[in-house]
């Protein structure tokens, strides 16, 4: 497994000191996205398996809507106590350099506490496509520019960036159309109303297994271990990367006690069978990182993204 979890030994002195209290009620984890997308089956196995170690309840809350800054706000703005937790995604190191205005800054409003699992988009097309191949789909791209149709969960999604670095790597013209999320995008290739997206694995593993999707590749930089039959795309096109994460955070204030403990529950979760399992069944791999380790991977992915937005022009209000 190339995402592994880790420190356990070291948070066992952190985990108790300072917060022995805590939870002494009801920790609600917001899930800045729909209910039944994407992120919700992690979310929801991590909190149930969080809920009983604690004895205290963990409740999941979607609260929806512009990009995950709304979910991502609330709790920028919640009390720093330690029960009101993000469940927070790529969108975090995206949103800065899509929105004009954000009414929270990423890396001040927020405690980092760990990078729970990362997964990959997969790129697939509909299985009439004359492509088996990211080769043969550059192949293809190249000898119909601007026909081939890729769908998206909407501007400036993980999805909608899939292509715009695929696009600008291969030196491929492929014309972009959002979607009001994955699960519309995805049933409108299954119909055959577009030919290609780079969809989240949850929306996409089961159509490809009955054959009515073709996988041709995954958007990490290596071949991922959970999906170890499908080619990196950056096997065919270089430096092509696109890892999308999950992680907790809480307000910034939080008491660094607070933090490690829920640091420390977090990544005996990821140790449970049932949760193991949970991610694998999402294309997931857990990962489990330090608060340090995840503040500079958003540090260092501000920049990246930054860079890939600039280029293809895009800004939302």
């Amino acid at each position: 497994m190339r995402a592994i979890v880790t420190a356990f030994a070291v948070l066992a002195a952190y985990g108790g000191a300072g917060a022995q209290g805590y939870p002494e009620k009801q920790v609600v984890v917001v899930v800045p996205f729909p209910a039944g997308g994407a992120t919700d089956p992690v979310a929801r196995a991590l909190t149930q398996r969080m809920s009983e170690i604690w004895k205290q309840p963990v409740i999941v809350l979607n609260r929806a809507g512009a990009g995950g800054n709304i979910g991502s706000e609330s709790v920028a703005r919640s009390a720093p106590d330690g029960y009101t937790l993000l469940f927070g995604t790529t969108s975090l190191a995206i949103g800065p350099s899509l929105y004009a205005k954000l009414s929270f800054d990423v890396l001040k409003d927020f405690a980092t506490i760990s990078q729970a699992s990362i997964a990959p988009n997969i790129l697939v097309v509909h299985p009439s496509l004359p492509a088996r191949s990211v080769r043969e789909l550059v192949a293809l791209a190249k000898a119909r520019p601007g026909q081939l149709i890729s769908a998206s969960a909407g501007t400036g999604t993980s999805n909608h960036l899939s292509l715009v670095q695929f696009v600008s790597l291969a030196k491929v013209d492929i014309t972009h159309v959002p979607y009001k999320g994955a699960a519309p995008a995805v049933v409108d290739i299954v119909g055959g109303h577009a030919h290609m997206t780079f969809a989240p694995a949850p929306a996409t593993l089961a159509l490809v297994q009955a054959g009515r999707l073709r996988a041709l590749g995954v958007t990490t930089p290596a071949r991922f271990s959970a999906l170890p039959d499908i080619p990196a795309i950056a096997e065919t096109v270089p430096g092509y990367d696109l890892t999308s994460w999950v992680g907790f955070l809480a307000p910034a204030a939080t008491p660094r006690a607070v933090v490690m403990r829920i640091h420390a529950t977090l990544l005996e979760a990821l140790r449970t069978p049932a949760v193991k399992d949970a991610l694998v069944k999402s294309g997931s791999e857990p990962l489990g990182n330090t608060p340090e380790e995840f503040a500079e991977n958003l540090k260092r992915e501000l920049p990246k993204w930054n860079r890939i937005i600039k280029a293809a022009g895009i800004k939302l209000d």
